[in-house]
């Protein structure tokens, strides 16, 4: 297999581009100074011709990276091919490899130290994604696997409900779009090989949810829009014909489940620690190994216990007065934040106390002047589409950068719905302190923040070739910033909280090494998660559930916070009292979603370009 260029290469990468020292040359300083001009006029001048060399073939790649994958394009507001639909068979995946082998011969030809620094990181970034389309079909196989990867339903809807265009030519593009849809859901279950138990029962329950675009919402547009009549019956015939699909795909996923479940012949879930160790390197870019960061959060796991018994000391008084703690420090430490989830919302208020509260957070990073908000950004709360649930609790959907004006979405799990004893779990475990903390990081200034200042990016590479653990890190990260500049006025019971929810993103990284690759069981992971990790057991079980269906990606929060954390504090070192937090904050957002170490090594060469 070809390995993907790790990070460290990439460090590699910036390490030769000092330039060297004029030599001393007795006396004959204006001589050495007027070849020294010229060599640097020279190095500019191949520098710029490197640059647009390079700038060229990666808005060619580009371009034919949304042929290929016109959903995806649609997701990051490239409309141009809205109206196809890729058929995910053999000779779909024989293009990509194709495209991927290409692109990788034509890289390869550049002279990286020739690029600038912003290019040369755009090439790694590049170089990683096509590294790893490789690896994906030809080693990961998930298209075999995980009849989840197949549902056509989120481009469809993004079409249906995004103002890009008039309503009349949206349903025309619509309409074209679903012609594929039966040919598409034909190559998934022709693709499919065994798949894996979890993996099969999220792709029955979102494909489920994915007919009702078809079906009520489409109906809707289509009354109100300006079709001519024939164009309106061909439509409700196309999209017969989709659900039709859909239902079928549902079907043979149904069968396969009940056939498998008598013989237990379900690929299994964990992917073991040679695919784990792979994955994990394409995917979080941060220099360090999958088993390394484990050890690393085994150890922020302990000092968290002990941060959160010194506040559970600090609260005991306060709470229980005429009780002795309990000489197990867990023990005390799940005795105060049971008593502090009693302060929460009722299921039918949950979601409008969300939306109340993002008011407060925008007021809040404007007060103390943490970062330079774009309000003309909607950003509309809703319940989580039909087609979306059953991963997580809440979400975000940005806009891309070809439509940046376009709404961003914060999906909220529809808690309504719930039997009372499973939403009082829920709402224990999202409570008046914890909701304030999962507001910053899914809102202000988490996610929705950073993914605005992505779309400004000069980068698009950046933009589009996004590192999780840079944005998940940047959501986790804003946590904490903001408790320590005085959000919730260094309230104990606020910290106590947060020290919880830290500890959730620390236990995301071993729950999912300890499932993928160390093989633990349910019971195991419940133990670490309910009596280590003071979860609530709705929590804990949907955890559970999420870490069987995917892999690495709950390592990315961990990784990027420590990563960005850590970063800020060298630049305050190097900065002394020039350092300025906001101007930090704006500077690392302004670079997209690169990886933070490629960050790191742009902010350091501006930094030296400076003195």
């Amino acid at each position: 297999m070809k390995r993907s260029l790790t990070t460290l290469a990439l460090l590699a990468m910036f390490s030769g581009c000092t330039p060297d020292k004029a030599e001393q040359n007795d006396g004959s300083e204006s001589a050495t100074a007027t070849t020294a001009g010229e060599h640097q006029q020279t190095a500019t001048q191949d520098q710029v011709t490197a640059d647009k060399a390079f700038a060229d073939l990666s808005n060619k790649m580009i371009e034919q990276l949304w042929q290929l994958y016109p959903s995806w394009a649609v997701r990051e507001g490239y409309y141009a091919v809205a109206d196809q639909l890729a058929i995910p068979d053999d000779q779909q995946r024989q293009r990509l490899l194709e495209f991927a082998e290409s692109y990788q011969a034509r890289l390869a030809e550049i002279d990286t130290q020739a690029l600038d620094p912003g290019a040369r990181s755009d090439l790694a970034l590049i170089q990683n994604f096509l590294d790893k389309l490789v690896w994906e079909i030809t080693e990961f196989k998930s298209h075999q696997w995980n009849p989840a990867n197949y549902n056509v339903s989120h481009a469809f809807s993004l079409i249906l409900n995004t103002d890009y265009a008039p309503l009349d030519e949206r349903l025309r593009t619509f309409s074209k779009r679903l012609e594929k849809v039966p040919a598409y859901y034909e190559a998934a279950e022709a693709s499919l090989d065994k798949p894996a138990s979890p993996q099969l029962v999220l792709a029955i329950q979102q494909n489920e949810g994915a007919k009702g675009i078809f079906a009520e919402e489409l109906e809707e547009k289509i009354a109100e829009s300006g079709l001519a009549q024939a164009e309106k019956e061909e439509l409700r015939q196309r999209a017969e014909a989709a659900r039709e699909a859909i239902e079928g795909y549902i079907t043979h996923l149904q069968t396969l489940h009940a056939e498998l479940e008598k013989t237990q012949d379900y690929r299994d879930f964990r992917i073991g620690e040679e695919l784990y160790e792979q994955k994990f390197a394409y995917d979080i870019q941060i220099g360090m190994t999958a088993s390394e960061l484990y050890q690393r959060a085994l150890a922020e796991k302990d000092r968290l216990h002990n941060k959160m018994a010194e506040l559970a000391d600090e609260l005991w008084p306060k709470y229980f007065p005429d009780q002795q703690p309990p000489e197990d420090r867990l023990e005390k430490i799940r005795a105060v934040l049971e008593e502090l989830s009693q302060h929460h919302a009722t299921k039918e208020t949950f979601k409008a106390e969300v939306e109340k509260q993002i008011p407060e957070l925008v007021a809040f990073v404007k007060d103390k002047d943490l970062l330079t908000l774009d309000e003309s950004k909607p950003l509309v709360v809703r319940t989580t589409p039909p087609y979306m649930r059953g991963f997580s609790v809440a979400s975000i959907n940005a806009p891309g950068p070809y439509d940046k004006e376009a709404n961003t979405y914060y999906n909220v799990m529809p808690i309504e719905e719930l039997e009372d004893d499973a939403a009082e779990s829920f709402l224990r475990e999202y409570n008046t302190y914890m909701m304030q903390i999962l507001n910053i990081h899914e809102a202000i200034p988490g996610h929705y923040t950073q993914l605005v200042y992505a779309n400004q990016s000069p980068s698009l590479v950046k933009s589009i070739l996004a590192n999780g653990a840079m944005i998940e890190g940047w959501a986790v990260y804003t946590e904490r910033m903001m408790l320590d500049a005085g959000y919730g006025d260094f309230s104990p019971e606020l910290w106590m909280m947060y020290y919880k929810w830290n500890l959730r993103v620390v236990i995301n990284t071993i729950l999912d090494y300890e499932i993928q690759v160390k093989g633990i069981d349910e019971e195991r992971a419940m133990d670490l998660l309910v009596r280590q990790g003071f979860q609530q057991k709705a929590e804990a079980k949907g955890k559970w559930r999420r870490a069987t269906l995917s892999q690495v990606q709950l390592t990315s929060y961990f990784a990027g916070y420590a990563d960005i954390l850590a970063l800020r504090e060298e630049m305050k070192e190097k900065l002394g009292d020039d350092f300025n937090l906001k101007e930090f904050h704006e500077k690392f957002l302004s670079y997209g979603n690169a990886p933070v170490p490629v960050i790191r090594e742009l902010m350091l060469a501006e930094l030296d370009q400076q003195s």
